[in-house]
C-alpha cells in the first residue's frame, strides 16, 4: 500500500515549530522499510528527498557529517543564470537557470533575495577589452531576454558617477562607466537545511552524523539499502532504492555498489574570504579582473562584510580538508586592490572558505570551461547517481532523479515541487520583514514565517535575545532552536552552518565556542567532558584554517 501522500501546506505552515528528534529518527531508519534512501545531505540530496516524499513515497536521507556540510555551504551562494554560460554557447543551460532562480524566489522569497551585479567598464585591465563593451552589453540582453526578465529589472548601462554611487571606493582613474544586471544570492546552507526540514515535514526522516559503511545487495546483485553507522550503533537501512547523491564522494560510493568502478567526478575547488564592509562600502556584487589572470573576482556585500571569491581551480588534494590558501587569498586581495582605492592585507581578513564542485565530462582542459550540467545514472545493481549540477539547478536534478528512481521502482508519479514552498516560505511579506528593523529582520530573513517560532523563545527566556557571537545578530534562541529543530549536534554544527558566525567572524566564533557549548548541552544532555572536547575541536579546526590561510601551511 503506497503512503499517503502528504499536504503541501503542511510543509508550508505549521501551528508549532517541527521538532527533529535524533533518537527516534535513528529508530525509524532501523526499524521501518523505505522506499527511497537518499544518500548524502547537501542541497542535490535534499531535494531528491522533498520530490520523492512529496510524491507519496516513504523516503530516508542520511549525510555522513552534517547538511550542506560539503559543497552546499561553501558555494558562491549565488542563485543564478550564470553569463559565463552564454559565453560557452550553452544557453539551454542559462534558460533553465534562471527559470529555477524564479521558482526558489517564489518558493523561498525568505531565502533567496535580488542581488545588482556591477561589471565596471574602463579603459584598461578591466573585465574585458574596452572594445567589447559593445559586445558585452549584448550578452546582457540576451541573458535579459533567456529568462533575466522575470527578476523584476532589466540590465543598466551606468555613468562613471553611477558606478561611483555603488562602489565608491573604486578606482576612478581608468573608469568610464559600467553595466548592471540582475541575479539572485542565499545563504546556501540555511538553504539546504530549509529544503531538508520541508522535506521532513511531509513525513521523510532524516538523519546527520550518519555514515555508509557499505551498500547492501541481494543474491542476484541488485541494491537493497545500506549498513550505516550512526551514534557509536551500527544498523541496516532497508530501502527499496538508493540515490547517490554525495558530490565529490559519489565515486567512493559507487565503488560499494559496483566492483570495477571506474572515477568519474573530477573536482574543481571555489574559494571566497570575507573582509569588513567598511573597507570597500559596496552595496552591490561587484566583478573586478584579478591581475595576470584570465580571471574575474567577484566582491559582495553580505551585511556588515563584503565577500570575495572565485572557482574553478583544478584540484588534486584530499576531498576531506578543503581550504582557501595562503596564495589563494594573496590573489583575491590582489585584484581588490587593483580595482579599488585601498589597501587589504591578510589581517583584515576574517573569514574564509574552501569547496569543491563536483564536476564530471572530462579529465583534461580547465575546471574553468567544463559544463555544469548534471549526470544521472543507474548502476547495474540499480542505484541511482547523481553527480554535477548546480545549486540554482538543483530542485529540477531532484525531480529528474525521482521520475529515474520511479522507473527502478515500477512506480508512476509527477514532481510536485514546482510550486512546493519552502518551510517560512508561504505568506512571507518581505516588504514587512524588512521594515520590521532589529531582531525582527534578522529572524525574517532566516526563517520566514516560522520566525515566530524563535520570537516564541525569547519571549519565554529574554536572555535568549542576546548575541551568541558579540558584534554579529546571531542570538542564543537560534543555538537553542538549532538543536530542538535543526539537528545540531555540535558546535561546528551552529557556529559554520547553523549560523555563519565562522565564515563571518572567525576569530569571534571560536571565543563564543564555549557560549554555544553551555547551550547545546542544556539542550541535548551533553556532559561537561563532552562540552569541552566540542569546544576544542571546533577551536582546534579554526586554529588548523588560519594557519592554512595566513601562514602557508599545507592543508
Amino acid at each position: 500500500m503506497p503512503a499517503r501522500r502528504p499536504s503541501r501546506k503542511a510543509a508550508a505552515t505549521r501551528a508549532r515549530p517541527l521538532a527533529l528528534d535524533r533518537a527516534s529518527a535513528l529508530r525509524r531508519l532501523a526499524d521501518e522499510r523505505f522506499d527511497l534512501l537518499v544518500v548524502g545531505g547537501g542541497v542535490t540530496g535534499a531535494y531528491t528527498a522533498l520530490d520523492a516524499v512529496s510524491r507519496g513515497l516513504r523516503v530516508a536521507l542520511v549525510e555522513k557529517d552534517d547538511f550542506a556540510s560539503g559543497t552546499s555551504s561553501k558555494s558562491s551562494k549565488m542563485v543564478h543564470g550564470g553569463l559565463r554560460y552564454i559565453e560557452q554557447g550553452n544557453l539551454g543551460l542559462v534558460r533553465h537557470s534562471l527559470l529555477e532562480r524564479q521558482r526558489f524566489r517564489k518558493n523561498a522569497p525568505h531565502l533567496v533575495h535580488r542581488l545588482p551585479f556591477l561589471f565596471p567598464l574602463l579603459k584598461q585591465d578591466g573585465v574585458f577589452d574596452p572594445r567589447l563593451a559593445k559586445a558585452f552589453e549584448g550578452l546582457l540582453w540576451t541573458y535579459d531576454l533567456l529568462g533575466g526578465w522575470r527578476i523584476g529589472r532589466l540590465h543598466q548601462r551606468l555613468t562613471v558617477n553611477e558606478v561611483l554611487a555603488h562602489a565608491p571606493t573604486l578606482r576612478a582613474d581608468h573608469l568610464t562607466g559600467g553595466l548592471m544586471y540582475f541575479d539572485s544570492r542565499a545563504d546556501d546552507a540555511r538553504l539546504t537545511l530549509t529544503i531538508v526540514r520541508t522535506a521532513a515535514a511531509l513525513g521523510a526522516t532524516v538523519l546527520n552524523g550518519t555514515k555508509v559503511e557499505r551498500i547492501t545487495t541481494d543474491a542476484s546483485g541488485r541494491v537493497t539499502g545500506a549498513r550505516v553507522a550512526a551514534d557509536g550503533e551500527e544498523f541496516d537501512i532497508r530501502a527499496s532504492a538508493v540515490v547517490n547523491a554525495t558530490g565529490v564522494w559519489s565515486d567512493t560510493l559507487d565503488a560499494m555498489a559496483e566492483s570495477g568502478h571506474a572515477p568519474q567526478v573530477r573536482p574543481a575547488k571555489g574559494v571566497h574570504i570575507v573582509v569588513p564592509w567598511s573597507k570597500l562600502r559596496i552595496d552591490c556584487t561587484v566583478t573586478v579582473p584579478i591581475p595576470g589572470r584570465a580571471r574575474r573576482a567577484t566582491c559582495t556585500r553580505w551585511g556588515d562584510s563584503v565577500v570575495l571569491g572565485t572557482t574553478d581551480n583544478d584540484y588534486k588534494g584530499s576531498v576531506e580538508d578543503v581550504l582557501c590558501t595562503r596564495e589563494e587569498m594573496d590573489f583575491l586581495l590582489d585584484g581588490a586592490n587593483t580595482a579599488f582605492d585601498v589597501r587589504l592585507t591578510p589581517d583584515d581578513v576574517v573569514g574564509s572558505i574552501g569547496g569543491l564542485r563536483p564536476l564530471v565530462g572530462g579529465k583534461e582542459g580547465a575546471t574553468l570551461d567544463m559544463s555544469r550540467d548534471h549526470r544521472i545514472t543507474v548502476g547495474a545493481g540499480g542505484m541511482v547517481t547523481v553527480t554535477g549540477g548546480k545549486l540554482t539547478t538543483s530542485r529540477h536534478m531532484g525531480e529528474l532523479v525521482v521520475d529515474r528512481v520511479m522507473e527502478v521502482l515500477g512506480r508512476k508519479g509527477r514532481s510536485r515541487t514546482v510550486n512546493l514552498p519552502l518551510l517560512g516560505g508561504a505568506g512571507y511579506d518581505a516588504e514587512a520583514v524588512a521594515a520590521s528593523g532589529g531582531i525582527a529582520a534578522h529572524l525574517g530573513e532566516r526563517y520566514g514565517t516560522e520566525a515566530r517560532f524563535v520570537h516564541d523563545l525569547i519571549a519565554d527566556d529574554a536572555a535568549l535575545a542576546e548575541p551568541v557571537v558579540p558584534g554579529m545578530p546571531y542570538t542564543k534562541a537560534e543555538v537553542v532552536y538549532a538543536a530542538r529543530c535543526e539537528l545540531a549536534r555540535s558546535v561546528d554544527d551552529v557556529l559554520s552552518r547553523r549560523t555563519r558566525a565562522r565564515l563571518f567572524g572567525r576569530d569571534a566564533s571560536a571565543e563564543a565556542a564555549p557560549v554555544v557549548g553551555e547551550l547545546l548541552g542544556a539542550e541535548l544532555g551533553l556532559t561537561p567532558q563532552q562540552i569541552d572536547a566540542q569546544v576544542a575541536e571546533y577551536r582546534a579546526a579554526v586554529a588548523h584554517e588560519k594557519s592554512v590561510l595566513l601562514e602557508g601551511v599545507a592543508a
